[in-house]
């Protein structure tokens, strides 16, 4: 590519500066950075935007805080002109992403993949301006290879340099089988980056390798090489996984207010900074000052994470949401009190019931062990009192309120009662 800024004019530089600043900020690593710098000049140069790619799996169409690391970052790009490209793998969601499985993935269809990708489209509008957005299904170009091509892409690489993949030499050690499929993956994700020209792709930490297949596959075929942007994985409610679905340790863009609320006051406090770094809009001015304010000892820990949940909530619901989501917060678990709007329920049962089977019945909890679970664990409330015995034969009244963990209330009406 040659060194693009040297022909740069001072304005210029300054601001492919401004912007380098920018991509680099919170980001795992840029492979590499001198590079990154010349596809801005080239831009600047050229009055072309770059092309920024980010390939998506349509396996899970829930998207929560954790995908919006690398949507922020994409919204950066996005503020200065540059072109998204979000490739929809359609057709490698029909083989599955292999990354950190231990068995293969189950293959998606045609109706699966098609209704995913929609739920996808419609949450990430809530970070991006999707109508300045280019999106691809990357069976347009994957399904149109011949044998021969396939042939020729698979030339492009090793087995031995695909077995360096942690989760496939891991499978390989302990005797699990790989099916052939399944080493198409990267090749695939890779081809799309051929395909569409990018300059620059975004992922994970965890895509590592598959990210890297894409910069490969243009030299291979003589295409001037992407950029790689490594970002970090954001932690879960645990403070240890990934956040993810499965685990049970998400927040999702699409949550009540006073759920995301409660779940970010529920992160360990050493998470607050790295939440708010990566997953907020706040200035570099704001998030510093927390920063500070953390270290010296002005800002405590809790209120620090109230101003954190507030900015969440703000960003993917309203202003006034947020408000109303601290206040809820302060009601309930600072004072104990139990908040007005809870949902009710007719009651249609016998007078008397035990009270795991109750919580079965209303479906507050999902069978009689998980209910047996969290009555011993403390975690249920009958009119602000602890539940104790898991045995307890519950009277029903005209009205109680029944309490399920922190956040999950109840209000149980029975119109048959005396």
């Amino acid at each position: 590519m040659g060194n693009m800024s040297d022909s740069l004019s001072k304005d210029q530089r300054a601001e492919m500066e401004r912007q380098f600043n920018i991509y680099q900020d919170g980001v795992s690593e840029i492979i590499p950075a001198f590079e990154m710098k010349e596809k801005i000049a080239k831009s600047l140069l050229t009055d072309r935007p770059l092309k920024v790619k980010l390939g998506l799996d349509p396996s899970a169409p829930d998207v929560h805080l954790g995908h919006t690391v690398v949507l922020n970052k994409l919204k950066q790009f996005q503020e200065n002109g540059h072109i998204i490209q979000l490739i929809i793998g359609d057709f490698t969601g029909k083989i599955g992403d292999p990354t950190g499985k231990s068995t293969a993935r189950k293959q998606l269809t045609n109706e699966e993949v098609k209704h995913n990708a929609q739920t996808y489209y419609e949450q990430f509008s809530k970070v991006l301006d999707m109508e300045k957005v280019e999106l691809f299904y990357n069976s347009a170009w994957l399904s149109k290879l011949g044998l021969e091509d396939t042939i020729n892409l698979s030339a492009s690489i090793t087995v031995a340099r695909l077995l360096e993949r942690n989760d496939f030499s891991e499978r390989l050690a302990a005797g699990k089988p790989i099916s052939l499929h399944e080493f198409f993956y990267p090749l695939m994700q890779g081809y799309d980056s051929v395909e569409l020209e990018s300059d620059v792709e975004l992922g994970g930490t965890d895509q590592h390798f598959n990210v890297l297949m894409g910069r490969h596959l243009q030299e291979y075929y003589n295409k001037e090489k992407q950029v790689v942007i490594m970002l970090p994985l954001l932690e879960g409610l645990d403070g240890v996984e990934k956040m993810s679905k499965s685990k049970n340790n998400y927040i999702g863009v699409d949550e009540d207010p006073r759920e995301m609320f409660g779940k970010i006051m529920s992160i360990p406090d050493e998470l607050t900074l790295k939440y708010s770094n990566l997953i907020t809009d706040l200035s570099h001015i704001e998030k510093n000052d927390i920063a500070m304010r953390l270290e010296s000892g002005d800002l405590h820990p809790r209120d620090a994470k109230m101003l954190l949940g507030k900015v969440i909530v703000r960003m993917y619901h309203d202003e006034a949401a947020a408000q109303l989501a601290e206040e809820h917060f302060k009601t309930v678990f600072q004072r104990g009190a139990i908040p007005q709007d809870i949902p009710e329920v007719i009651w249609e049962g016998s007078h008397s019931i035990h009270v795991i089977d109750l919580l079965v019945q209303l479906g507050l909890q999902s069978s009689k062990s998980e209910a047996r679970r969290m009555i011993q664990n403390g975690g249920i409330r009958i009119n602000s009192e602890k539940v104790m015995d898991v045995d307890l034969l519950v009277h029903l009244p005209k009205e109680l309120i029944l309490q399920v963990g922190k956040r999950k209330f109840l209000k149980l009406l029975n119109p048959k009662a005396n």
